[in-house]
């Protein structure tokens, strides 16, 4: 039976969990995405990103276990040196590759884990080496919320080389010079492989990006310019007036000139990659993310970069299992291409094998490996003891002496045992404060996500009054609530304020409604309003 593994990739707004078969070649079996409450960073990955993996798990049922993560480009620092060949002398050779991190990355080499890649040999005869690194604390800020919802960290790799890979695998032997473009939601990751080059860069401009510029031209708020974007907008491929509905158009356009500037951004990246590696130009690009579901963008680019342009599919060399949605998967493909670069890479397929492990793990994986060794030296100590015993004939006297030898030796490992039996107590000890502090993140994450549900519910243009346990008492200033209601189809507040919680899927059905509404003081200018709540 085939071995299984569980890839997690983690973004800045939204992670995917996926589970692989490790067979002949990996094979998609299940998999799931959610939101994270909060743009994730080392300080609340413990509150935003347990309880989304745990969604996941609840809505899939997919069983935590060993786990493949891969982080975002922009929490390393990627650096490509030319190192002289050190002939037979590994040692040497580790040594000047650590001199090149501690040059080039703006940090103590102390804080930092650092991984890295023999890509090839220059025209000089040097190694072209790919060194990354990575802060220690915000590694293990994240492999320990990943620790605290259930799983077990196998191996820490980056998003932008999981995507190398699999570009790798399903171009395999090519040697011209492709892009994959990954636009997520805090930036994109632009990934050059060709032959044995390598290059990648974090751009800022992403679907942030977008969200920000519209709400500027529409004067609205960023909760508004979001879903106008998920909804309404593509990218303008060009002419004074392309659509009939004005906001559509000053969208449009809006798209066109954010999208301007990355290619920009492109282009310039492309000059420095032929510059400094004497790459060649690209010949075709791979668009991913989920912001590159942007109507349109696969045109603006072919036609801004004279390249072929296509989706980015990262399901040509691995196989999905029948229990996956194959129509489904034509749209989620965008968000899994590095779930499936961490499954090339934990079968041991993948031509990069970056891993930013933290120590941390790899202590307690070390000690925990030291207590069956420990036992299995006892056991043969003991089966040795009892075979010297049966084999001893030579009479009474003999045996009486090897007996007096043998109790002193089960004495011993009396020691062992009970050393052992320590070690498993305080694994059971730890295994019980994990489990209490997973339950504590659910909380306190579930808490927030309840806040953050009414939040969203009430915009800019109201104010929580009072929080009880599921009741919320709203209020707004009047002409405030009166343009909050003009600006959604003259709904009223409450009205609104009930839909956008009913629509938001923490909540269950019907579970929140108008229950008491008066104003607030003789002159009318405070409006008010309790609405019950229940949440999941």
């Amino acid at each position: 039976m085939a071995s299984k593994i569980l890839t997690l990739n983690i973004g800045a707004s939204s992670i995917a969990l996926a589970e692989y078969e490790l067979g002949a070649k990996p094979k998609l079996v299940n998999y799931g995405t959610a939101a994270l409450a909060a743009p994730l960073d080392a300080g609340n990955a413990g509150t935003v990103l347990a309880p989304a993996l745990l969604e996941i798990v609840r809505e899939k049922g997919i069983k935590p276990g060993k786990v493949a993560i891969a982080v975002s480009g922009q929490m390393v620092f990627p650096r490509f040196a030319a190192i002289p060949f050190a002939g037979s002398d590994p040692a040497k050779f580790e040594q000047m590759v650590r001199y090149e991190v501690e040059q080039n990355v703006p940090f103590p080499i102390d804080e930092m884990i650092c991984d890295r890649q023999v890509l090839g040999e220059t025209e000089n005869g040097d190694k072209s080496v790919m060194i990354v690194a990575a802060k220690i604390e915000q590694i293990e800020a994240i492999t320990d919320a990943v620790v605290a919802a259930g799983f077990s960290p196998e191996l820490v790799d980056v998003a932008p080389l999981a995507l190398a890979n699999v570009l790798k695998a399903n171009r395999a032997g090519a040697d011209d010079c492709a892009i994959v473009l990954d636009i997520g939601a805090k930036t994109t990751s632009l990934v050059v492989v060709e032959g044995d080059k390598l290059y990648n860069r974090s751009i800022p401009v992403a679907g942030n990006t977008l969200t920000k510029e519209i709400a500027q031209k529409l004067g609205c708020t960023l909760d508004e310019a979001e879903q106008f974007k998920r909804e309404k907008a593509y990218v303008s491929l060009g002419g004074v007036m392309e659509d009939d509905d004005p906001t559509l158009d000053t969208i449009s356009k809006v798209c066109r000139a954010v999208m301007t500037r990355l290619n920009a951004e492109i282009s310039r990246s492309m000059n420095f990659y032929r510059s400094q590696q004497g790459g060649g130009a690209p010949t075709k690009l791979y668009l991913t993310g989920g912001t590159s579901l942007l109507p349109q963008l696969a045109e603006f680019f072919q036609d801004s970069l004279q390249i072929e342009v296509e989706f980015f599919n990262p399901f040509e060399t691995i196989a999905t299992g029948g229990a996956v949605d194959a129509a489904a998967l034509e749209t989620d493909a965008v968000f899994l291409g590095s779930t499936a670069g961490l499954a090339l890479h934990a079968a041991g397929k993948a031509e990069l094998a970056i891993n930013l492990m933290p120590p941390s793990i790899l202590a307690s994986r070390a000690e925990v490996k030291r207590i069956p060794v420990v036992a299995a030296g006892a056991a043969a100590l003991v089966a040795a003891a009892v075979c010297l015993l049966l084999a001893v004939g030579h009479g009474k006297s003999v045996v009486e002496a090897q007996y007096d030898v043998l109790e002193g030796k089960v004495s011993a490992l009396k020691g062992y045992e009970t050393k052992i039996k320590a070690a498993q107590g305080r694994e059971e000890l730890a295994r019980a404060e994990a489990e209490a502090l997973r339950q504590l993140i659910q909380r306190r994450g579930a808490a927030v996500a309840e806040i953050n549900a009414v939040r969203l519910a009430i915009g800019e243009d109201l104010w929580i009054e009072k929080w009880e346990p599921g009741r919320v008492t709203l209020r707004g200033w009047k002409d405030r609530v009166a343009e909050f209601s003009r600006r959604n189809a003259g709904k009223t507040a409450p009205e609104i304020v009930v839909a956008r919680l009913l629509d938001n899927p923490i909540l269950k059905a019907e579970s929140a409604r108008v229950v008491d509404m008066s104003n607030f003081g003789k002159d009318d200018c405070v409006e008010q309003y309790v609405v019950e709540v229940k949440f999941q």
